[in-house]
């Protein structure tokens, strides 16, 4: 099982299974929404996961896009999509341990900024943004 939250506790899930789609995403929107250069996100069952504590607050950050932060400290936990409603991505660093679950690809290389040099060795792909 998988467990983790936000920075101050407030708010804890567990998601149950195998995880996916382990990526960092370069996307201009991920950026924005959290303040870095890119986020690295995995996949889970919608049916496998569940906030076992606390109330995330929600933002439509698209028409498609649905995000959930935690309303105190602010951590960004999760990402819903409209095309997949049987998904639900989660912030690998939101985990109680990250390291469990490396990224195995960068996406979004196209809003890459030029200031960050990737020497991870993982490859890349361009992909329509994932809200859009």
């Amino acid at each position: 099982m998988l467990t983790g939250g936000c920075y101050c506790g407030l708010v804890r899930y567990q998601a149950e299974g195998s995880a996916s789609h382990l990526v960092n995403c370069h996307c201009s929107i991920c950026r924005r929404t959290s303040g870095a250069p890119f986020v690295s996100w995995f996949t889970v069952p919608r049916t496998a996961f569940q906030f076992t504590q606390g109330t995330p607050t929600q933002f439509k950050s698209t028409e498609q896009g649905l995000r959930c932060f935690c309303p105190d400290c602010g951590t960004q936990l999760s990402f819903q999509h409209v095309d997949t409603p049987d998904e639900i991505d989660l912030t690998i660093c939101s985990l109680d341990n990250p390291e469990s679950l490396p990224p195995e690809k960068h996406i979004h290389m196209e809003s890459k900024l030029s200031w960050i040099s990737l020497a991870d060795g993982l490859a890349g792909t361009s992909e329509a943004n994932s809200e859009e």
